[in-house]
């Protein structure tokens, strides 16, 4: 429809629709993938992530994006666990991706043109069905292993069409996608939408404070997504005051609550928050705020989305009423199928009806707005990422020293929440606090070590055994 606007920008490379079409043909033609396949890519935001994301489509196999940050056993653990029939590695800041150590039929950066340039551009006439998995996305799971959430071509269409119910884009906007493709939010809140729009989405590896606001300015940018602690960055440097804002049209924030004082910072730039709640699993919008009541409903997370059922289920069943907390439960096309060879815990989650259980808490108001009011799986949002205490706890234990451990969420200026371990030590054993966190680095990705550590005597219990975190929050919740 639009083959001769830009599509994708990335540094100083500018891909119309025409080269888009063209280049993910040839990808998908020189792949030697089969249907059902997966195709595994590890890199920061590149075009080549997002053509092979679509030349995976075009063939009727699964992409599966590698979360960067993750440490070597991590990211081997995802890979036997899907079983790419190929891993794709993107360039870092200009250099090859390491895949050392990981399994698997590997692509690498440097010869990526090469084997584009070898395939054809003919169009590939793979019938795919909107029930077929486009896309499996490994998320964090309470146990401490990752679970790959299968989205289908349905689930990411409808989340789409979800979020242009709620967000006028139009066919000029200019997206800038500094937070990573590999979580759902910016692929489904930011890149997929604008690309269906026939906008051009700029990709950025990084977010990077002063480079977003040159973007802003030099290319006239009209659609931010990301978390609040991006946004907070933005507007504690010194060129708030002073930038030109004036393009941007749609500033999306999700991963936890914009704050008061920075939806206040924003609206003394004429600038409103669109806020939302959703999850991996679905695809992922499931409430969204918009922007008119970003400042009354501040500290909610919305209504659900149009083509989507959220209820409230009180710990008897019941529903809850206004005012009283509930687990969220998610129903519509944007809900997964399941996870990726888990029908025992797809099934804990999925009811026979398609009901999601969220294991998040929530409170909705007398006009339907929800409030997230604490998380049933304990788990810890910081800058966006998600921690699961279970995978940093099943570390620590490997050290010798360790006798219990726990880890808790503490506040954090900068990330809105950072991770907190408290450690009893074996009789006659001793282990320094660095020496722990040391043992972490390396074994887990650095934003689930936590930033803090502190040495106990003994952990709450209940009469079972089992450990009480309630009360090491009342004791320990501070930094």
């Amino acid at each position: 429809m639009t083959p001769d606007r830009v599509a994708l920008s990335y540094h100083d490379r500018h891909y119309t629709y025409r080269d888009l079409q063209e280049r993910v043909n040839r990808l998908a033609s020189a792949l030697d993938v089969r249907r059902g396949d997966r195709v595994a890519f590890l890199g920061a935001n590149q075009p080549a992530l997002v053509e092979t994301l679509f030349a995976a489509g075009l063939l009727g196999a699964v992409f599966v994006p590698l979360n960067t940050r993750l440490a070597g056993p991590e990211l081997r653990y995802i890979l036997e666990d899907a079983e790419p029939a190929l891993l794709v590695l993107g360039e870092e800041r200009g250099e090859e991706r390491d895949g050392d150590g990981l399994p698997g039929r590997h692509l690498r950066a440097a010869d990526y043109e090469a084997l584009l340039a070898s395939g054809s551009p003919e169009p590939i006439d793979e019938p795919v069905s909107q029930d077929d998995v486009c896309l499996i996305m490994y998320t964090s799971g309470t146990t401490g292993r990752p679970k790959g959430a299968m989205l289908t071509h349905a689930n990411l269409t409808w989340n789409t069409v979800n979020l242009l119910v709620d967000v006028p884009l139009a066919h000029d906007e200019v997206a800038l996608i500094g937070a990573p493709l590999f979580h759902i939010a910016a692929m489904g809140q930011a890149l997929i939408p604008t690309v269906l729009k026939g906008g051009r989405a700029i990709l950025e590896p990084s977010f990077d404070v002063a480079r977003t606001f040159d973007l802003i300015e030099s290319e006239r940018v009209t659609l931010i997504a990301g978390v609040p602690t991006m946004f907070q960055f933005l507007a504690q440097s010194p060129r708030w005051a002073g930038a030109d804002l004036s393009s941007l049209r749609h500033l999306l924030c999700g991963g936890a609550p914009v704050p008061g004082p920075l939806i206040q910072a924003y609206q003394e730039r004429g600038l409103a928050f669109m806020q939302g709640y959703g999850m991996t699993e679905t695809a992922p919008g499931a409430l969204f705020l918009g922007a008119d009541r970003s400042a009354t409903k501040a500290g909610t997370a919305g209504v659900p989305c149009f083509f989507s059922d959220v209820r409230l289920v009180a710990p008897d069943g019941s529903p809850a009423a206004p005012g009283e907390p509930g687990e969220l439960y998610v129903q519509g096309p944007n809900v997964m199928p399941g996870y990726w060879r888990r029908p025992e815990e797809s099934a804990e989650v999925l009811s026979a009806d398609g009901w999601f259980r969220s294991g998040d808490v929530g409170v909705a108001d007398e006009d339907g707005y929800v409030r997230i009011s604490d998380r049933v799986k304990d788990m810890i949002i910081s800058g966006g990422e998600n921690i699961y205490p279970a995978e940093v706890e099943s570390a620590l234990y490997e050290h010798g020293a360790v006798a219990e451990c726990a880890v808790i969420g503490v506040p954090d200026e900068r990330w809105g929440e950072v991770g907190k371990a408290l450690v009893v030590l074996r009789p006659g054993s001793a282990a320094s606090s660095d020496e722990l966190l040391k043992h972490l680095d390396g074994r887990l990705a650095r934003y689930k070590v936590p930033k803090y550590l502190a040495f106990v005597d003994e952990l709450p219990k209940n009469a079972a055994g089992k450990l009480l975190k309630a009360p090491l929050r009342k004791l320990y919740g501070k930094g």
